[in-house]
C-alpha cells in the first residue's frame, strides 16, 4: 500500500463567467522515481505514482535494459518522504549486459531518452515491424481513441494527464495507463502489456499526446505496427515510423484521423456506426 496517491486537493480561486470564487480543484501528484537495477541507480523521472511495477517493466523493456519478462527477478519499490526508489533485480545475463553498459556510458541524460550517451543512440534504429500482419479497419481506429478517452480516470479528474492505451481490433481495448508523462505512460502501458501475456504485435497503441521520435521507438520495441495519436506527430516520428515500416495515424479527432505512413493496414471502409 503507497502512501502516495496519484491525485490531491488543492484550493483555487476561480474567475468564471465573470465571477469570482474560492472553491477546490484536483490535480495530479508528480513524484520522483527512481529506478535502481542491482542496488545502484539507473534514472529518475517525475512521474504519477501509480502502476509502479508496469512502470519498471515497461522502462526496462523500452530502454534496452531487458528483451521480455523473465529478464526481471524481482521488483521492489521502496518508498522514502520524497518520493519512489524501484529496486529492480535482473537475472544474471541481463545484470552482466547491464554493467557492461554502464562502462560505457559518460552519463545519464532524462526523459524519455535514458542511459544515452550519443546523437547517434538517441536516434537508434528502431525494430523492424513491417512483417507484422495486422489489419484494422477506420472503424477500429476511431473506436480506439473512442474508447482511450473514456477509460481515463485521471484525466476525467484533473485534465492534467496523458493516457496510452492498447487496442486489439477483435477484442476491444485491454490496457490504459495515464501519467504526468507521455513517456512515462507510454512505458506503463507496455510493462502492463507484456505482464498481461499479450504481445505487441497484436494490437494498437493509442496515446492522447503528440507523436514524437521516442513514442515509435517504443510502440516499435513492444512490437506493435500500428501507432495512433490524438495530436500531430513531428517530422521525425514520421521518418522513423516510415523506416521501421509502422503505420502512423495522427490527429483523430471525431471520425476524422490522417495517415502518414504504412496505410495499408488500414482496410477502406465506412465509419458510420462507431459506438
Amino acid at each position: 500500500m503507497t502512501k502516495f496517491t496519484p491525485t490531491t486537493t488543492v484550493p483555487e480561486t476561480a474567475r468564471r463567467n465573470g465571477l469570482v470564487r474560492s472553491g477546490t480543484r484536483i490535480v495530479p501528484e508528480e513524484v520522483p522515481i527512481a529506478f535502481s537495477y542491482g542496488g545502484t541507480s539507473h534514472a529518475v523521472m517525475m512521474g504519477t505514482p501509480a502502476d509502479i511495477e508496469d512502470f519498471a517493466v515497461g522502462f526496462s523493456l523500452t530502454e534496452g535494459i531487458i528483451t521480455d519478462m523473465g529478464e526481471i527477478a524481482a521488483i521492489e519499490p521502496i518508498e522514502d518522504e520524497q518520493g519512489i526508489d524501484v529496486q529492480i533485480s535482473l537475472v544474471d545475463d541481463a545484470a552482466d549486459a547491464l554493467r557492461l553498459r554502464r562502462r560505457h556510458m559518460a552519463g545519464p541524460v532524462g526523459c524519455g531518452l535514458c542511459g544515452i550517451e550519443s546523437i547517434e543512440q538517441a536516434v537508434r534504429k528502431v525494430p523492424d515491424v513491417s512483417k507484422v500482419a495486422l489489419k484494422l479497419t477506420q472503424k477500429d481506429i476511431v473506436r480506439a481513441i473512442a474508447l482511450l478517452n473514456d477509460a481515463q480516470p485521471l484525466h476525467r479528474e484533473t485534465h492534467a494527464v496523458h493516457g496510452a492505451g492498447f487496442y486489439i481490433p477483435s477484442e476491444g481495448l485491454l490496457a490504459v495507463r495515464e501519467d504526468v508523462g507521455r513517456h512515462n505512460a507510454l512505458d506503463k502501458l507496455c510493462g502492463a502489456v507484456i505482464r498481461s501475456g499479450h504481445k505487441g504485435a497484436d494490437g494498437v497503441v493509442a496515446v492522447t499526446s503528440r507523436l514524437s521520435v521516442e513514442m515509435v521507438q517504443k510502440a516499435a520495441i513492444l512490437g506493435s505496427s500500428v501507432l495512433v495519436a490524438i495530436s500531430a506527430p513531428t517530422a521525425l516520428a514520421i521518418r522513423t515510423a516510415e523506416e521501421a515500416g509502422m503505420t502512423l495515424v495522427a490527429l483523430v479527432r471525431g471520425d476524422d484521423f490522417e495517415i502518414f505512413t504504412h496505410p495499408h493496414r488500414i482496410i477502406p471502409g465506412s465509419i458510420a456506426d462507431v459506438a
